[in-house]
């Protein structure tokens, strides 16, 4: 059964860049699923952010497409959400989620495989 893991900074201070990585396992990330970053503000719903797909094609949230970028490093099973100039609106739990189609979501049942999540706090 694949499981994902996220791992980032937990803190992070505004106009910094954050750097969140999934691990895969169970299972190769070279499948035909998709691969996709998911936040939860507080009190808001789940937002897919970016995803990238089994020949490598990435899909960005069109809001978040000036400062976001994601990629894969197939020979560790893992991707990363690279996230610049962050603000406090960026302040969020992220997952980590593996999806069958690409983007856009427009339901959470989407997320069902995904990791535990990794708060994210940006704060001076």
């Amino acid at each position: 059964q694949v499981q994902l893991q996220e791992s980032g900074p937990g803190l992070v201070k505004p106009s910094q860049t954050l750097s969140l990585t999934c691990t895969v396992s169970g299972g190769s990330i070279l499948t035909n699923y998709y691969w996709t970053l998911v936040r939860q503000p507080p009190g808001k719903g789940l937002e897919w952010m970016a995803a990238i797909g089994y020949s490598g094609s990435t899909y960005v949230r069109p809001s978040l497409k000036r400062r976001t970028s994601i990629s894969w490093d197939t020979s560790k099973n893992q991707f990363t959400l690279k996230l610049s100039s962050v603000t406090p609106e960026d302040t969020a739990v992220y997952y980590c989620a593996r999806t069958v189609g690409p983007p856009p979501y427009y339901s959470d049942r989407v997320y069902a495989t995904r990791g535990q999540g990794t708060q994210v706090t940006v704060s001076s």
